[in-house]
């Protein structure tokens, strides 16, 4: 099973793909979909979902998984953060990929173990479940990594 897993934001979006083989998990690919803050709204919206295809097109992942909003305190950037969701979401439907969605905890829960895990205890996990060389970097596409493998989870406990 191949699972593309999205970390959603407007200046940076970060993905992973994942493959599942047997229980075994590999890294296909990661990174950061990346948008200029002097750029329009609609036009940094537009180039998420643009790049989304992309990588849907290149990789052709039977399975999608997105991050959830988590409200902070600063309500604009989750609005802006929930816009590029919503692009997310749009493109992944268009595509006709299940989706699911996880929260941030129930992703640290997943991968650490612990659902108030930090960066470095996410990135460390992520490596060593993908035996990886070296930490994913920058931490946006390590999530989206975490991401993919939390679907991996519960997809295949769902399955069970």
């Amino acid at each position: 099973m191949r699972i593309l897993g999205l970390d959603p934001g407007t200046a940076s979006t970060g993905y992973g793909v994942v493959d599942a083989l047997e229980g075994d998990l590999a890294a296909v690919t990661y990174g950061v979909i990346r948008t200029n803050a002097n750029e329009r709204d609609a036009r940094r919206l537009q180039q998420i979902y643009e790049a989304v295809n992309g990588l849907i097109a290149s990789y052709k992942p039977e399975a999608a998984a997105v991050e959830q909003v988590f409200f902070g305190r600063n309500v604009t950037t989750a609005i802006t953060v929930g816009q590029a969701r919503g692009v997310l979401l749009l493109a992944l439907e268009n595509a006709g990929i299940p989706i699911a969605e996880y929260s941030p905890p129930k992703i640290k829960e997943t991968i650490v173990g612990y659902g108030n895990a930090d960066k470095a205890q996410m990135q460390m996990m992520v490596r060593h479940l993908l035996h990886l060389d070296k930490t994913p970097q920058p931490d946006d596409a390590a999530d989206g990594l975490a991401v993919a493998i939390t679907h991996y989870h519960y997809h295949r406990y769902e399955s069970l």
